[in-house]
C-alpha cells in the first residue's frame, strides 16, 4: 500500500495500524510457540525422534524461516513508509522487541575500513580537529570461494660437462591424469556425503562460479577417490571389529533398476567407548547389500566375537548360537526400542491427532518406569565400567526387577491380539538380553549410537533420491565411513579428506594409519600450537 492509497479519516489509520500490530503479535506469538517446540523436540532423549522426530523439527525450522522472513519484510516495508507514518503520529508508538544479538566469532580475521574524516568542522569551519576516540560496527561478510588454475612448472637442466638433462621428478596426480587437484576432491565428496549435495547440484554451482565441470567427470573422480582411499577405509573398519562390544543397524537405500528403484541396504557397525570412558577413537563401518538377508551380518561379523547391541532383527540370531566357530556373540538389546512400543500407545498428542482418543495407561505406566531407569544411566554415562557396575547394580537392578514382576503380572491380564501385549511380549521374550548391561559397565542400555551414525543417509537419501547401482551403494558405504568416522572424532571432514588425497600415494603402508582421523587431529594440533 502507497502513502497515496491511505486513508484520510483519522479514525481509519488508528483502525488501519491497530490491524497491523495485532497481525505482527499474532506472528510473535506463533513464532515463540515454534520455537519452543522445536527446543522441546531437540531435547527429546529418547523415543521416536531419530526419523519422524527429526523430520518434525525441520519443517517447523522451515515454517520458522517464512515467519521470521514475513516479520523482517513487513519492519522494512514499515521503515520505508516513515513519511506515511507520520500522518498518524497521533497513536501510540509500538515498540518491536529486538533479539539479543551476541558478538560476531572473535576467531574471524577482521578487516578495517575507516570512513574517511571531515577536513573542517561542519558547525564553524574550523580546520583544527582532534581524534576522540572511534566507534566500529561490525558487520558479517563473505568472499565467494575461488577457483584458480596451479601450475606445477618443472625446469629442465642441462650439465655441461656431460650433458645430460636433468628434471625433477612429475607431481602426484591424486587421479592417474587427471586434473583435479586434492582440496577440489575432497571438496566434491564431502559435498555428496556430507552434506549430501547430488553431483548435478554441485555441476550447477560450479558453472555459476566460472568453473563448468560435467557430472560424469565428478562421478568419475568420486570413484578414484574411493579407490585411492581405500586402504583407509579397510584401516578403519579393522579398528572397529577390533572392540569387543559393537553397535549393529541397518537402514533402507533405494537403488536404481531398470524401469524402477529396489531396496537395498546400509549396514553399520559403531565403536563408541566414550559411555563406559575408553580411550579408544570412535568409529562407524558401513557396508552395502542389495538385500537385507540374514546372511550379510553373518559375513560382516564372520570373525568377530563380544557384545553385540541391535534391535531384534531375526538376521542376528545365528550369531548367538553358542557353539559359534569364531567364538560367541552375546545380545544386548536396546531399551529405547522397546520404550518407543509403549511411548506409541501413550502418546497422547499423537493419538489425538489419529482420532484415537483411547489412551493406554499400562503403556503409560511402563513409560514412566523405564524412564526412571533411564534417568539414572543419564547421571552415570562417561564413568568407568567398575562405577557403573557398582551403581547400576546398587540402584538399577531394582527398578528392572520390579519392572520385569509388574510387566508379567499384567500381561497376564491383557489379550494377546492387542499392540500392548506385542510390546510387553517383544521385552519379556528376549529378558535375559535386556538385563544384560546390569552385569557389565561397558555395555550400554540403548543402541542409539547406531541409530546415531544411520541419521546421515536418512537425510542424504531424500536429496539423491536413489543409488546408482550396487557398485554406487558399496562406493558410498565407504566413503561414509571415512567421513562419518571423522566427525565422530571432531575432525572436518573436508579439511582432512584433502590431506589424505594428497599425502597417501607417498605413505609407506605402514605409517598409513598416521593418516587415520583421530592420529590426524593429534597431528594437526600439534601443528596448530
Amino acid at each position: 500500500m502507497d502513502a497515496a492509497d491511505l486513508p484520510d479519516d483519522i479514525e481509519a489509520l488508528k483502525a488501519l495500524v491497530m490491524a497491523g500490530r495485532a497481525r505482527e503479535k499474532s506472528a510473535e506469538a506463533l513464532l515463540l510457540h515454534m520455537r519452543l517446540e522445536i527446543l522441546r523436540l531437540r531435547r527429546a532423549q529418547f523415543g521416536q525422534k531419530s526419523e519422524r522426530g527429526a523430520r518434525l523439527a525441520e519443517q517447523m525450522e522451515l515454517s520458522l524461516e517464512d515467519i521470521e522472513g514475513d516479520i523482517a519484510e513487513d519492519a522494512a516495508r514499515a521503515d520505508a513508509k516513515a513519511g506515511a507514518e507520520d500522518a498518524v503520529s497521533n497513536v501510540a508508538a509500538h515498540t518491536r522487541r529486538q533479539p539479543k544479538r551476541g558478538p560476531l566469532p572473535e576467531h574471524l580475521p577482521r578487516e578495517r575500513f575507516v570512513v574517511e574524516a571531515p577536513k573542517s568542522c561542519p558547525c564553524c569551519g574550523g580546520e583544527k580537529l582532534s581524534k576522540l576516540g572511534e566507534d566500529i560496527t561490525e558487520t558479517l561478510e563473505v568472499v565467494p570461494r575461488k577457483f584458480y588454475v596451479k601450475q606445477t612448472v618443472r625446469e629442465r637442466w642441462s650439465c655441461r660437462a656431460c650433458e645430460t638433462i636433468t628434471q625433477p621428478p612429475a607431481p602426484f596426480h591424486v587421479i592417474a591424469r587427471g586434473r583435479a587437484g586434492p582440496s577440489l576432491l575432497a571438496m566434491i565428496l564431502a559435498g555428496k556425503y556430507d552434506q549430501h549435495l547430488p553431483l548435478h547440484r554441485q555441476a550447477d554451482a560450479f558453472a555459476h562460479e566460472g568453473a563448468p565441470i560435467e557430472v560424469s567427470t565428478m562421478a568419475d573422480w568420486v570413484g578414484a577417490c574411493a579407490a585411492a582411499l581405500e586402504p583407509l577405509t579397510q584401516l578403519i573398519r579393522d579398528h572397529v571389529f577390533a572392540a569387543d562390544r559393537l553397535h549393529a543397524d541397518d537402514t533402507t537405500v533405494p537403488v536404481l533398476a531398470k524401469g524402477k528403484t529396489r531396496t537395498g541396504r546400509l549396514w553399520v557397525y559403531a565403536r563408541d567407548d566414550q559411555p563406559f570412558g575408553g580411550n579408544a577413537p570412535p568409529a562407524a563401518a558401513y557396508f552395502y547389500t542389495p538385500d537385507r538377508g540374514g546372511e550379510h551380518p553373518r559375513g560382516h561379523l564372520g570373525a568377530w566375537s563380544g557384545f553385540l547391541q541391535a534391535d531384534a532383527y531375526s538376521g542376528f540370531a545365528a550369531l548367538y548360537e553358542k557353539n559359534r566357530a569364531a567364538g560367541g556373540i552375546v545380545e544386548v538389546a536396546c531399551w529405547a526400542h522397546s520404550r518407543r512400543k509403549f511411548f506409541e500407545l501413550a502418546d497422547i498428542a499423537r493419538r489425538a491427532r489419529d482420532k484415537q482418543y483411547t489412551l493406554s495407561p499400562i503403556a503409560f505406566e511402563a513409560v514412566k518406569k523405564i524412564d526412571a531407569i533411564f534417568a539414572i544411566e543419564r547421571a552415570i554415562n562417561g564413568f568407568d565400567p567398575s562405577q557403573r557396575h557398582s551403581l547400576r547394580q546398587a540402584h538399577v537392578k531394582t527398578l528392572v526387577d520390579e519392572l520385569h514382576t509388574w510387566m508379567l503380572e499384567q500381561r497376564k491380564r491383557i489379550s494377546s491380539k492387542i499392540k500392548l501385549a506385542n510390546a510387553m511380549d517383544y521385552m519379556l521374550k528376549r529378558w535375559a538380553s535386556f538385563a544384560r548391561f546390569l552385569d557389565d559397565g561397558r555395555l550400554c542400555i540403548t543402541n542409539n549410537a547406531a541409530e546415531r551414525a544411520l541419521r546421515c543417509i536418512a537425510v542424504g537419501r531424500r536429496n539423491w533420491t536413489f543409488a546408482g547401482s550396487d557398485r554406487g551403494g558399496e562406493r558410498a558405504a565407504a566413503i561414509y565411513t571415512l567421513i562419518q568416522t571423522a566427525k565422530l572424532n571432531g575432525v572436518d571432514p573436508q579439511a582432512w579428506l584433502a590431506d589424505a588425497l594428497a599425502r597417501i600415494a607417498e605413505t609407506p603402508i605402514q605409517r598409513l594409519d598416521q593418516l587415520l582421523p583421530w592420529n590426524w587431529r593429534t597431528q594437526d594440533q600439534a601443528i596448530a600450537a
